[in-house]
């Protein structure tokens, strides 16, 4: 959680806001928020919390209508909402979000499939991945990062079904301690490159 925590505060300070942070637990996103809060505030980032500052649709419209905000989201953030242009340009993907096995819903249908966790758990996982990534490019005219925080992505042998779902972009793989730069860097380089008119929707 520490290791999370100075990540995003060194991502959204790369980024000057501009974020959304998607979580797949609450607690997690309180925790994560308490800490935060006030180190990006200091910095002049506005950080906003889904079910700490307000209803989805209050907070949602503070983030658009912020220079520099980071909105930390759960679950209804992954699908549905739609923020163009540059007032989004990092997205966080804290964790690979699989459903809790323990849920009786989900546990319920699992039960239906021969491996209830490669025929039902992974797909519905990556669908809402999928959905989560969409979230950064909502036209051609869009540009940014989605930085995936959860190893497994690249260590479990489902790790390639998740990256071979996304739309054509560049993946890069880096440490904890480069990332920070190079969402520095690929913004500049990506802005200036807009604003030039080449590079859109990448």
């Amino acid at each position: 959680q520490r290791c999370l925590e100075q990540v995003l505060i060194d991502m959204c300070i790369a980024s000057q806001g501009r974020a959304l942070v998607l979580f797949t637990s609450h607690s997690a996103l309180r925790s994560t928020y308490r800490v935060l809060q006030p180190r990006l505030e200091e910095r002049g980032i506005l950080v906003l919390g889904h079910a700490i500052d307000g209803s989805r649709h209050r907070i949602l419209n503070q983030f658009k209508q912020n220079a520099h905000a980071v909105l930390l989201g759960t679950t209804s953030f992954w699908e549905g909402i739609d923020v163009i242009g540059d007032a989004l340009s990092l997205l966080v993907i804290t964790k690979l979000p699989f459903s809790v096995p323990t849920d009786p819903v989900f546990a319920a249908r699992a039960e239906q499939f021969d491996d209830g966790f490669e025929q039902y758990s992974v797909p519905q996982a990556i669908l809402r991945f999928k959905q989560g990534f969409g979230r950064l490019i909502r036209s051609h005219q869009d540009h940014g990062v989605v930085a995936i925080l959860d190893r497994r992505v690249m260590t479990k042998n489902y790790g390639a079904a998740f990256l071979d779902s996304l739309p054509t972009c560049r993946v890069t793989r880096t440490s904890v301690s480069d990332i920070s730069g190079e969402i520095s860097r690929w913004l500049a380089v990506a802005e200036g490159a807009v604003h030039t008119g080449r590079g859109e929707g990448e």
